[in-house]
């Protein structure tokens, strides 16, 4: 039987702190997922060495353990590799009453790969089994409770829908599912579907989907937060003389009156006509209609008189 160096499998050096192990588990366990590489006999095979490790030296009291093996293993091997390793005969550590199994990734590595034993030979040999599994000196191994996985999908929502709220359709393993998206949503916003994520280990509850939300961008309005701004053009007479415009909301034009000599870029606040707020939805912010001038592009004859005859007014 082969012996398994952890530290390699997970590229650390042997005095790597916990944060370092961590650290190369998630990122070894992201790339050899079975999710991500679906049919590949390989990869699942590198993810349960990588599980491997991780449950060793992860565990302060297995790393111990493994750490004491060098010598120790090669010795046992000459002399047989007789039934279980016994740490009684080998080493001054017992093995202790209980193992309990722990998972970097919250997902049953038994139900992953068909219910088989997700551990090597050498892994049973030295801590035992998993499980219900007996080993040396007939102590039972158990795999503690693990919470399942939390997945997290992204989609994309309209502005409209953002202000309204809206639903979205998902399919997983053959279920529907109607998830509702709440008013207000912003880019970002993460909408949490208890219990729809990866199953839980030994017993353990399942994990939660998240859908992060984006929204995309509206050609009427930018969104600020729970404001909203627009452009809106008038034609110089209305600018000069004042009037009423037409301003465009999320429920549908408003009438807008605006003063006589209304400058160009003016703002004005709409009060409660921007978006709902998130947790909140009887709030909203506010609209901001920004003016821009549409000046005529064909005068008439009679329409260019008046304007010569206005700018020789205002230069006398």
């Amino acid at each position: 039987m082969e012996y398994k160096d952890y530290y390699k499998i997970l590229g650390v050096e042997r005095d790597a702190s916990e944060k370092d192990i961590k650290k190369a588990f998630r990122k070894l366990a992201r790339q050899h997922h079975p999710d991500v590489n679906p049919g590949d006999p390989k990869a699942e095979e590198r993810f349960k060495e990588i599980n491997e490790a991780y449950e060793v030296l992860s565990d302060p009291d297995k790393r111990s353990k493994y750490d004491r093996l060098g010598s120790d293993w090669q010795q046992w091997q000459r002399s047989g590799a007789p039934g279980d390793f016994d740490w009684g005969r080998w080493s001054t550590g017992g093995p202790g009453d209980r193992v309990h199994v722990r998972y970097g990734t919250p997902e049953d590595l038994q139900d992953i790969f068909g219910g088989g034993s997700p551990f090597s030979d050498f892994f049973s040999q030295i801590f035992g089994g998993t499980g219900g599994a007996r080993g040396a000196g007939g102590t039972q191994y158990q795999m503690r409770p693990q919470r399942g996985q939390d997945y997290e999908q992204p989609i994309e929502i309209t502005l409209h829908e953002a202000y309204h709220g809206t639903t979205r359709v998902l399919q997983k393993e053959g279920q529907r599912l109607e998830v509702q998206i709440p008013a207000g949503a912003k880019t970002g916003t993460r909408v949490r579907v208890s219990g729809e994520g990866g199953t839980g280990a030994a017993g353990g509850p399942a994990g939660d989907l998240y859908l992060r939300v984006t929204v995309s961008p509206d050609p009427r309005f930018e969104r600020r937060s729970d404001d909203l701004y627009t452009t809106v053009k008038a034609d110089l007479y209305t600018m000069l003389l004042g009037g009423e415009i037409t301003v465009p909301t999320m429920t549908g034009d408003v009438a807008l009156t605006i003063p006589a000599g209304t400058q160009n870029g003016r703002t004005f606040r709409l009060r409660g006509k921007g978006m709902p707020r998130l947790r909140n939805p009887e709030q909203r912010g506010d609209l901001y209609a920004r003016m821009e001038v549409q000046l005529p592009t064909r005068l008439t004859a009679r329409q260019r008189e008046l304007l010569q005859e206005l700018r020789q007014a205002k230069e006398a």
